[in-house]
């Protein structure tokens, strides 16, 4: 069994930049394709970005294009979200998630594992 563990939300203004970041349990970390969601107050959780087992391949929502970046360090266990020029449109839990399947997957049923996510709060 996997367990993730997000960190790193907080309170920003608007304009400004945090990493959040997703430590995970075993190891078989380095053969999983990572996630990162994330759910606004009253709103489905969306898609933010994927990253596969090697790092190498990245995949965005086109919101997030130029302004969010996925990575990982498989010798840490662990994946990051790095957000700039942040939003309160980008408000909302973040969550991190894992599939055992190589492809890069936006859809949240395809994710194995997920983290409890962490609270990222912009403000205007």
């Amino acid at each position: 069994q996997v367990q993730l563990v997000e960190s790193g939300g907080g309170l920003v203004q608007a304009g400004g930049s945090l990493r959040l970041s997703c430590a995970a349990s075993g190891r078989a970390f380095s053969s999983y394709t990572m996630g990162w969601f994330r759910q606004a107050p009253g709103k489905e959780r969306e898609f933010v970005a994927a990253i596969s087992w090697s790092g190498r391949d990245t995949y965005y929502a086109d919101s997030m294009k130029g302004r969010f970046t996925i990575s990982r360090d498989n010798a840490k266990n662990t994946v990051y979200l790095q957000m700039s020029s942040l939003k309160p449109e980008d408000t909302a839990v973040y969550y991190c998630a894992g599939r055992t399947g190589v492809r890069l997957i936006n859809s949240e049923t395809e994710y194995n594992f997920w983290g409890q996510g962490t609270q990222v709060t912009v403000s205007s």
